[in-house]
């Protein structure tokens, strides 16, 4: 039986798709992002500030930079960014505006550095299983690492970096990788967790410091701990239905940070709504924190030099 907790609403900003929330330890901030609205927030828990520092351009999913700055997850590439004022492209392939039906190739959902300062981004598609993830290398290299994807989302990495977790929401499936630390190539994927369509779907996810899952599950209003046998320990239940990412922050990696979505209040069902759904339910919008008892672990940062 899990443990009950006390869920903090930090901000509801009625954020369409949030995601994506990254700790800077160096800081003490959270960052994360609506991609639907082009939206990137800043949250200071010091301070109490939580505030909106980017609008425009689509940002699927971020990583702090540790040359300085974020690495940004765009709907058409891999950004550098500071400010709106201050950013460069790393790589760059938008759509092809004279094309019926043309798509970037780079319209990224989720994304998260990797053990020696890479970028892991992918792909989707709405209605279509042409995703791929990416991951985008320091050197410039861009490797793929899977593809035929629904909806590439969350993912992480074990203590020894021995294991690679990576989601496609599309399939309801959390895989499991064999990773190579020397090489960085993920290799022999297998079925973690797949979910029901009771269950909801696995979105964005993290891995604490013992080596356990968190996913939150949209259209299942919790965040569900998975021990490394791939068995449920625990889900925290969240007053939003669409939970849609989790990461944990604060001076000792006990503070579990939240985001959710109201993608499809008021109109027709996405799709994505698990069987017997409440559609009368609260999807979401806001971003949420809870405190656990359970530790977690510092995310990587990228290591991208800024271009001259």
């Amino acid at each position: 039986m899990s443990p009950k907790y006390n869920i903090e609403m930090i901000a509801a900003v009625d954020a369409v798709v949030g995601e994506g929330p990254v700790w800077d330890p160096k800081t003490q901030r959270l960052y994360w992002s609506d991609i639907r609205t082009g939206r990137l927030f800043q949250f200071t828990p010091s301070k109490k500030e939580h505030k909106q520092i980017h609008s425009g351009a689509f940002v699927g999913g971020l990583a702090v930079n540790k040359q300085g700055g974020l690495t940004l997850g765009m709907w058409e590439g891999v950004m550098l960014w500071r400010s709106d004022q201050d950013w460069k492209w790393l790589h760059h392939a938008p759509a092809d505006g004279g094309a019926k039906g043309a798509k970037s190739k780079y319209q990224f959902n989720d994304c998260k550095a990797g053990p020696g300062g890479s970028f892991y981004a992918g792909s989707y598609y709405d209605g279509e299983s042409i995703g791929k993830l990416y991951c985008f290398r320091p050197d410039g290299k861009v490797d793929v690492i899977a593809e035929g994807l629904g909806v590439s989302n969350g993912m992480g990495w074990t203590s020894d970096l021995r294991t690679f977790y990576h989601t496609d929401s599309g399939t309801r499936t959390i895989s499991k990788y064999d990773y190579n630390l020397k090489t960085h190539k993920a290799s022999n994927r297998r079925t973690f967790v797949k979910l029901p369509n009771t269950e909801g779907v696995p979105d964005g996810m993290t891995v604490d410091a013992e080596d356990h899952v968190w996913t939150a599950t949209w259209g299942g209003g919790a965040v569900v701990r998975f021990d490394p046998d791939g068995k449920e320990e625990r889900r925290i239940r969240f007053p939003a239905t669409q939970t849609s990412s989790a990461m944990f922050g604060g001076p000792d990696f006990k503070d579990l940070y939240v985001t959710s979505a109201q993608f499809g209040r008021g109109g027709a069902p996405s799709g994505f709504e698990p069987k017997g759904y409440d559609f009368s339910a609260h999807r979401g919008g806001e971003l949420y924190r809870v405190r656990v008892d359970v530790k977690g672990k510092p995310e990587f940062e990228t290591d991208f030099a800024w271009p001259k």
